[in-house]
């Protein structure tokens, strides 16, 4: 039987609810469910230097943990768009979801094409970001 496959891709530093529900229902639109993980250094990069709170191992432990997560792909330090592309080409995901304000949607889209897969929209769901929580706990 051939499973019908979703593609995440994230940070994922301090699981919160939003997150729990975004991959919930990613997971809802097939099968399998396989999160890219971004790496410690393009986190500190994209979040400032105090972040992530938890390293890429810790993070990719977490998501293992979560019933609904079938497999975590850790990425490399260094990516380009062409990595990603290339990646994508070898996963051939029927799925690609992500969340509606995606900065990236764009690029997702021309590689949700590139592989016959659909770009699928979760419904955001109202909660504190992992920045927001921890400027609460500082």
């Amino acid at each position: 039987m051939k499973k019908t496959k979703v593609l995440v891709g994230g940070c994922f530093d301090v699981l919160h609810i939003g997150h729990v529900k975004f991959l919930r229902q990613a997971k809802s639109f097939g099968d399998y469910l396989i999160v890219l993980l971004e790496s410690d250094a393009n986190i500190k990069k994209l979040k400032g230097s105090t972040r992530p709170i938890h390293n890429q191992k810790e993070r990719k432990e977490v998501l293992e943990a979560l019933k609904f997560v079938d497999k975590v792909i850790i990425l490399p330090d260094v990516v380009n768009n062409i990595f990603y592309d290339n990646l994508v080409k070898k996963i051939k995901p029927s799925v690609i979801a992500i969340t509606g304000d995606d900065p990236i949607k764009d690029k997702k889209l021309i590689q949700a094409k590139s592989v016959g897969a659909k770009l699928k929209i979760v419904k955001k769901y109202k909660s504190n970001s992992t920045s927001s929580v921890v400027k609460k706990i500082l």
